[in-house]
């Protein structure tokens, strides 16, 4: 169990962090502090004695305690240390993730850089302490991919407190609208689109969209979705669309396409899918059901990824080009690092974010339709 000291240590070392406590700004009072957590003086005490401690409070007699102005101890202490780049992803070790992350840290690596990684698992709590310990290590540079992208962002103090003190970042596959940050993304719209389109031009017209809408990216690709119906003219039954979030993505899509291939008729004839992850895991459901693809269903992923390759059934996917991505990434957040050091704002202020093109593999998943 957490002790009570450390507790109101924690709150005082957020609110430094995020940037609600300036450098020199006087923090609240101990009276104060023992009131918004129903604890001791002596608790308060401890807590506020490890922050001064540790460099992070000043006290002045008689005046109160305040907040220490890191950017002098936080320049020294770089000027002596490796250069140091983070990365934040939402995933490490799954999917896409290693090739987007190897891609970075090898450029990274080549132009002698450290790299630092941390993993949010999609949860806003994870991405806040990431973002704590990167501000308060202090990093050169940082690649974000963030997390559930399409919600409002508890955390954007944070990302303002990086800002302010001049540490650049960069997001990738998708970014946080209110911010405006120079991204690499996909044309995830027009993935949704040319997924849905190659399946009407096979000559389907039942077919089941599923995207994960806590993120931007299946937003956007269920726009293109829809886009591609209303274009080509074929009616979208609205239960043939198919939401969920990150906590349901590995039931939800998969209940409902128990139940959708259990009732006997109108059973669809093309599946879009969010990703190839969920592709994979809609095969087997498939499978489950005595019915084959393309002979009997037709199924389109999304991202090209290694598993669009591992199955007996190849998949017709959007293609995604992680290492390269990664490395565009790591080149972009490189010459913004360099543009800050030199204070060269003009360099800084005419970098773009990049959109990449979305193109479709096609594979052995998909097929004209009898009728």
């Amino acid at each position: 169990m957490e002790t009570k000291y450390n507790i109101v240590k924690q709150a005082i070392m957020s609110k430094i962090l995020d940037g609600t406590f300036q450098p020199h700004q006087k923090i609240y009072s101990e009276s104060e502090l023992m009131k918004q957590f129903d604890v001791s003086r002596h608790t308060v005490r401890v807590a506020i004695g490890e922050l001064v401690t540790q460099g992070w409070l000043y006290r002045e007699q008689g005046a109160g305690t305040f907040c220490v102005d890191r950017s002098e101890v936080e320049a020294s202490t770089n000027a002596s240390n490796q250069k140091s780049i983070a990365i934040i992803t939402t995933y490490i070790s799954d999917y896409i993730f290693p090739s987007i992350i190897r891609g970075a840290e090898s450029y990274l690596c080549q132009h002698g850089y450290h790299v630092s990684l941390f993993s949010t698992n999609n949860n806003h709590e994870n991405e806040r302490k990431a973002l704590k310990k990167i501000l308060t290590q202090r990093f050169d540079g940082v690649i974000i991919e963030p997390t559930k992208s399409a919600l409002f962002n508890p955390n954007i103090n944070y990302y303002l407190n990086l800002e302010r003190k001049n540490i650049p970042y960069i997001m990738i596959n998708a970014f946080y609208d209110e911010l405006d940050p120079l991204s690499i993304t996909m044309n995830d719209e027009k993935g949704g689109y040319i997924q849905t389109e190659h399946l009407i031009e096979l000559g389907h017209t039942n077919i089941i969209g599923f995207f994960k809408t806590d993120d931007i990216q299946g937003n956007k690709r269920m726009k293109g979705f829809l886009k591609a119906h209303r274009e080509h003219g074929v009616f979208v039954d609205p239960s043939n669309i198919v939401i969920y979030s990150s906590e349901e993505k590995e039931t939800k899509p998969v209940e409902f396409l128990q139940e959708k291939l259990s009732v006997g008729e109108d059973v669809p004839t093309a599946i879009v899918c969010y990703n190839d992850e969920l592709a994979i895991r809609l095969l087997d459901v498939i499978r489950e059901k005595n019915l084959q693809v393309p002979e009997d269903i037709s199924i389109v992923g999304f991202d090209d990824s290694f598993m669009a390759n591992v199955t007996e059934v190849k998949l017709t996917t959007i293609q995604h080009p992680k290492s390269k991505m990664g490395e565009s990434a790591a080149k972009m957040i490189l010459d913004i690092v360099k543009a800050v050091t030199s204070s060269n704002k003009k360099a800084r202020d005419t970098a773009e974010s990049i959109v990449i093109d979305s193109e479709l593999i096609i594979r052995d998943s998909t097929k004209q339709i009898n009728k």
